[in-house]
């Protein structure tokens, strides 16, 4: 079924539309364009909890632009896919840079927009790497951050087939076989610890771009990464919360996006200081480039920083006890 316009206009397709929103309200300041662009009870899912209200998303913008003033951000990818005739998820791929503090980091938005307007929105930004670049302790930055966690959808079950329905609701069955693979990549390589499997789904020159801006490449550099990843919770598994495709040569072919959430507890090896046994949800994102019916590359942004603060807080330290989590 095609999509009808009324899902975009007035800009050419779903891509144009998240590409020119994104770049009006966030480069030329249109603040003020978020009333028209997101309903007014719009959902929104983040590394810190989930809120509700676009006056939330008004506020925390402004503050992030007034915060980083010289931050440019461009899209590097635009998973989009329909949801039934007027209606579409997107999954797009920010690169953003700060040329006068030397900081780049990405960000990926997941948005489900119905007749052009945001209804809910699952959203990932590396605050790794920022505070990295900047120089900052992790641990310090996280002690001042407070995780208010998930609410609604995300604190359901996992949708029990989600090659046919996600969080976002019903979608097409596009691209079957290679969805079908991304999604036995994750249960058998991140969930089962198979990562000898790691060489069935990926190219030998496989590429990895993670957290902390951090560029990964081969199977070994893959598989070291994972561990490094799940060590510290080593019981964690991965739940498939949505799935997105598309087809595209701008974008090198054909793209599956995943939103997944992680959860487990802080037992295991010891690198965000004292264990605490606690639990942690850790919302995240993925986007797979298939080539040839094996994946080529791999984005994946989880907020290490988000992960920390609710470690914290379970520890007993102090967090900042801020109001705006957008």
């Amino acid at each position: 079924m095609p999509l009808d316009p009324i899902a975009y206009q007035p800009y050419a397709d779903p891509d144009d539309f998240i590409r020119e929103v994104t770049d009006l309200i966030w480069v030329n300041r249109a603040i003020g364009h978020i009333r028209e662009n997101y309903e007014a009870d719009s959902i929104v899912h983040g590394s810190y909890g989930t809120s509700v209200g676009r006056d939330e998303v008004i506020q925390g913008t402004l503050m992030r632009i007034s915060d980083t003033p010289d931050r440019i951000g461009q899209a590097e990818d635009v998973v989009w896919e329909a949801r039934g005739d007027d209606a579409f998820l997107s999954s797009h791929l920010v690169l953003s840079a700060d040329p006068r503090h030397d900081v780049v980091s990405r960000t990926i938005a997941s948005c489900l927009y119905r007749r052009g307007r945001m209804v809910e929105e699952w959203v990932i930004r590396d605050a790794l790497a920022i505070a990295l670049q900047q120089g900052q302790d992790p641990d310090e930055v996280a002690r001042a951050k407070a995780f208010a966690g998930y609410t609604g959808s995300f604190t359901q079950p996992a949708p029990s087939d989600v090659i046919a329905v996600g969080d976002s609701g019903p979608r097409p069955d596009d691209f079957r076989a290679e969805v079908e693979m991304v999604l036995d990549l994750i249960q058998q390589v991140w969930n089962d610890r198979d990562l000898n499997k790691v060489e069935d789904f990926f190219v030998r020159d496989l590429v990895l771009q993670t957290i902390g801006s951090a560029t990964i490449i081969r199977p070994e550099g893959y598989r070291r990464q994972l561990l490094k990843m799940i060590r510290p919770f080593p019981a964690g598994q991965f739940e498939v919360r949505d799935v997105a495709t598309n087809s595209h040569p701008r974008y090198a072919g054909l793209r599956i996006a995943v939103v997944w959430k992680f959860s487990g507890h802080y037992d295991g090896t010891a690198d965000f200081g004292p264990l605490t046994g606690s639990p942690v949800d850790v919302l995240g994102i993925s986007q797979f480039l298939v080539q040839n019916g094996r994946v080529v590359r791999e984005v994946r942004l989880y907020d290490e920083i988000a992960l920390r603060a609710q470690i914290a807080a379970r520890r007993g330290d102090v967090p900042y006890a801020g109001t705006n989590i957008y």
